[in-house]
């Protein structure tokens, strides 16, 4: 079979609202970090990589019996940009679209990676992004090119901008309220267990 594209899974933050590391928190009984790198997986992605900073080693265990690469961040500290400009060389390298998701969507599923990846097939811009409201975001799928550029973004910028900048041209996958629900804070870890989203 003919692979498409890589995946990258963000699992670097320090989680300093939450004040726990909200990588390692379960649903089902599986940790959120080894459940977003076996949705990358399971998408058919040619290579996985997944970017860990804080809690390094807690979270590289968490995927260690599955098939991804993992790459360290020690300047994870510094946010979001930090991770894409890090993973920059490996991803950039492999030539291919790339899907990028986080590990703090626990209602994220393999269906909507599936229609990111077949949106961003479709798109004249071949890149797609999962839709809340008017305003792009992750789950996303974008050109490898991008990772050339990411040597400027500073903070927890990523590519939000270029994403918006793609009008018309972007393919967009409406989000389900569930997947709104990414995991910042106490209120949002304590509305995901309403939700029986998390453990």
């Amino acid at each position: 079979m003919t692979q498409h594209h890589v995946a990258l899974v963000l699992g670097a933050g320090g989680s300093t609202r939450l004040g726990q590391p909200k990588q390692l928190l379960t649903r089902d009984g599986e940790i959120l970090v080894h459940r977003a790198v076996r949705l990358a997986i399971e998408t058919g992605a040619a290579q996985v990589f997944v970017v860990v900073g804080a809690h390094a080693d807690a979270v590289s265990d968490a995927v260690g019996n599955l098939a991804c690469e993992v790459i360290a961040n020690p300047q994870w500290s510094e946010g979001l940009s930090s991770s894409l400009r890090q993973a920059a060389p490996r991803v950039a390298a492999a030539a291919l679209p790339v899907l990028i998701l986080g590990c703090d969507q626990p209602a994220l599923d393999a269906a909507h990676l599936d229609e990111l990846l077949r949106c961003a097939r479709a798109a004249p811009s071949r890149c797609a992004a999962t839709a809340y409201g008017a305003d792009p975001g992750i789950p996303a799928v974008v050109l490898h090119t991008w990772f050339d550029a990411t040597h400027p973004l500073r903070g927890d910028r990523g590519f939000r901008a270029q994403l918006h900048a793609l009008g018309e041209a972007l393919g967009r996958v409406v989000a389900p309220e569930t997947l709104a629900l990414d995991i910042d804070d106490r209120s949002d870890l304590e509305h995901a267990r309403a939700l029986q989203l998390i453990d």
